[in-house]
Parts: C-alpha cells; structure tokens; sequence
C-alpha cells in the first residue's frame, strides 16, 4: 500500500514540476517577445540607410557609446568590408537575450546562395532600441 501512495505521490509531483517548467518557458517567451517589439523595423531602417548610401543616417542607429568606440570612419570601413551591396534578403533568427540587451543573428542572403550571418547586439535608451555591437559570426 505504501508503494502505490509514493507512486502516485511521485506522479503528481513530476506533473506540477513539468507543468511548472512549461509555465516559466511560456512567461520567458512572451517576455522575450514583448521587450523585442521595435527591433525588426530599426533592423529595416539600418539596412534601408545603408542601401541608400545614408552611411551617416545609419550609424546615428546606434548608441553613443558605439559611436565612441567606432568612429564614422571606421564604420564606413567595417560596411566597406562587408560587401553588402552583394546580398539581396535579409532574414533575422530567434532573439537572445544577455542581461538587458537583445542580440539577434541576422543572415544577409545573396541571389548565388552565399549567407553572410551577422551577430547585432541591441540595447534599449530611452525607450528607443538601438545598435550596440555589430559583428560578423565566425562559421
């Protein structure tokens, strides 16, 4: 008799455990997807700016202290680099978060299927997402 009441005991208590876990997943993920609002359109606009030759439009999408880190030169030197005049579409990953920032792989796709993924790490200033780190993803 005792056997049967751990059993069950130990059944019920794996199922709250697991129906737990799902609870937390389902709030982390909507939490994920609430603070990621606003991100997708100033990733469009960055992409938009620079297909449009605005260099200087773009790089103010970043924070300020990107911009003391990375000066315009620089910047224009890392677009450069790039060669993103060859990449066609763009499609964005799942989002990461790490502290109170968002980073989100982005993968430029060219017409002769080559991918050049792209690691931008975003921060929130002043209610406004902004550019805080572009890097290239090492394959």
């Amino acid at each position: 008799m005792e056997l049967g009441l751990v059993r069950e005991i130990g059944s019920k208590a794996l199922l709250a455990g697991g129906g737990a876990l799902l609870l937390y997943w389902t709030i982390t993920a909507v939490k994920l997807v609430l603070s990621a609002r606003g991100i997708n359109p100033l990733i469009k606009q960055f992409f938009t700016q620079v297909a449009a030759g605005r260099i200087d439009a773009a790089y103010l999408l970043t924070t300020k202290s990107y911009r003391q880190h990375v000066n315009r030169q620089q910047f224009i030197r890392f677009l450069a680099g790039l060669k993103l005049n060859k990449y066609r579409n763009l499609k964005s990953g799942r989002p990461r978060i790490q502290e109170s920032d968002v980073i989100l792989t982005v993968k430029l796709k060219a017409e002769n299927d080559d991918e050049l993924p792209l690691d931008f790490t975003f921060t929130k200033v002043d209610d406004n997402w902004r550019i805080a780190r572009i890097n290239p993803v090492n394959a």
